[in-house]
């Protein structure tokens, strides 16, 4: 069974209004910073008609307040495995049978691993060991917590025990670090409670999984993947540049995903406000043609990933500042093209690497030009994906691809980034493999030919 939960395509709720009227949800709430969230939780779900009944760990008292969630759910707040009012009538039997839905937001790691190993040594353990409906949990935690080859371990045993899971998602993180452990947002969870009332088992895999157990151990040890990530800036003068909204956020869940799987990673990172990931050997860059000249200093590889958003264009700079003429007519800008990064790398007879990936970031004809990408640029994967303004994936926490090969076109679920990047580790650690004569059907690169 597949039972991890995406957000919706529009990263909301996928309807509006009443969609809840008549739920009951328990929701469960760890302690971590992100069970502030917790609180926006129940407000939305009130709103589309749910009724919630809060239970608090001890640990989540630290963080937030019982009151707060008796005001917004209009419930008493439950806590106490043996309060001798509750348990007279077996309350946490009652709790756990009475409602449609258990969520646990957030779930720490320290949750999850008491929940896969059965315990039931508070009144949360005890109420989703007693349960017999579904349960969806919303991780949240450090991100080398949720890599640690035993949260992984606990996250596999509750997929295949059959818990529902949405995120987590890749980002910043109060600790400082950057990539996945990020509590989905709220609008997301719903999203996510709507869709697991619906039974619906036909759903992507949490990062990091593939069918009912973990990833392959360190499925690119020995490996070198090179990542480019973000844009670049090209300069007009000492205070302007040419630039374009990427964040980066994909190419450095994609490095992230590929030093969890065991890989030495050289992240080669334009201009972006995030933090390095852990693990990773970073180098940061300016323009096209400093990443060009960083890719090919990093050489060789077994992997090249081209997730930046290089800017097609340079013009030359102005060692002053531009002024504005007294005419009022603007300056002449004259463009240059840049170097195309992935079209050098996937052309080199030379110390090309095995497999060569590329993004086509569009906004319309995005399969049309994926695959002329694809040829043009000697890649033997494209990844598609809508960056249209609608789409809120420039800067955003979701994303939704096509991998384009000559075999033909995958489409997978918009989801959090950071499970685009695990899948796609995966992916191409089984391309590697089959290279090697592993098993099964022909690589990618194999397949173009």
């Amino acid at each position: 069974m597949t039972n991890s939960v995406p957000p919706s395509s529009s990263g909301s709720s996928s309807t509006t209004g009443r969609s809840l009227a008549g739920k009951r949800i328990l929701l469960i709430v760890g302690g971590g910073i992100a069970a502030y969230k917790a609180l926006d939780l129940v407000r939305r779900l009130r709103e589309r008609g749910a009724r919630v009944r809060v239970v608090m760990t001890a640990a989540a008292r630290q963080f937030v307040t019982e009151l707060s969630f008796v005001s917004l759910s209009g419930e008493r707040v439950f806590d106490d495995l043996f309060s001798p009012t509750d348990e007279g009538a077996m309350g946490h039997i009652e709790l756990s049978r009475d409602a449609d839905l258990l969520v646990v937001a957030p779930a720490t790691a320290h949750l999850l691993a008491r929940m896969a190993r059965g315990f039931a040594d508070d009144l949360a353990t005890t109420l989703l060991l007693a349960t017999d409906k579904r349960v969806l949990v919303a991780p949240a935690m450090n991100v080398r917590m949720w890599l640690h080859p035993a949260t992984q371990r606990n996250v596999a045993a509750l997929h295949a025990d059959g818990v529902y899971f949405v995120g987590p998602a890749a980002g910043d993180m109060a600790c400082g670090e950057f990539g996945p452990g990020r509590m989905s947002e709220p609008l997301d969870i719903v999203a996510a409670i709507e869709t697991a009332l619906q039974g619906d088992t036909r759903l992507p895999l949490p990062a990091g999984l593939h069918g009912r157990t973990p990833a392959p151990a360190r499925s690119l040890a020995g490996r070198h993947v090179i990542v480019t990530s973000g844009p670049t800036h090209e300069s007009i003068d000492p205070v302007r540049y040419l630039a374009n909204r990427s964040s980066g956020k994909q190419g450095h869940a994609i490095a992230a995903a590929a030093a969890a799987a065991g890989a030495r990673v050289t992240l080669i990172a334009g201009p972006v406000a995030l933090a390095d990931p852990p693990g990773v050997e970073v180098r940061h860059v300016e323009t096209a043609r400093d990443m060009l000249e960083a890719c090919e200093a990093a050489l060789p590889a077994d992997i090249f990933v081209s997730a930046a958003a290089v800017a097609d264009w340079r013009v030359d700079v102005s060692a002053s500042k531009v002024k504005k003429q007294p005419s009022g007519a603007p300056p002449t800008l004259v463009l240059r093209e840049n170097p195309d990064i992935v079209a050098r790398i996937g052309a080199r007879k030379e110390g090309r690497p095995t497999l060569v990936v590329g993004f086509a970031a569009e906004t319309n004809d995005l399969i049309a030009n994926a695959r002329a990408k694809l040829e043009r640029k000697r890649c033997d994967l494209m990844v598609a994906n809508d960056v249209s303004v609608d789409s809120g994936v420039l800067g955003g926490e979701a994303n939704e691809v096509h991998l384009v090969s000559a075999r033909g076109v995958e489409t997978w679920p918009r989801q959090d980034k950071s499970k685009v990047a695990a899948m796609l580790i995966e992916r191409l650690a089984e391309q590697l493999r089959r290279r090697q004569g592993a098993a099964g059907e022909p690589p990618i690169a194999e397949e173009r030919q």
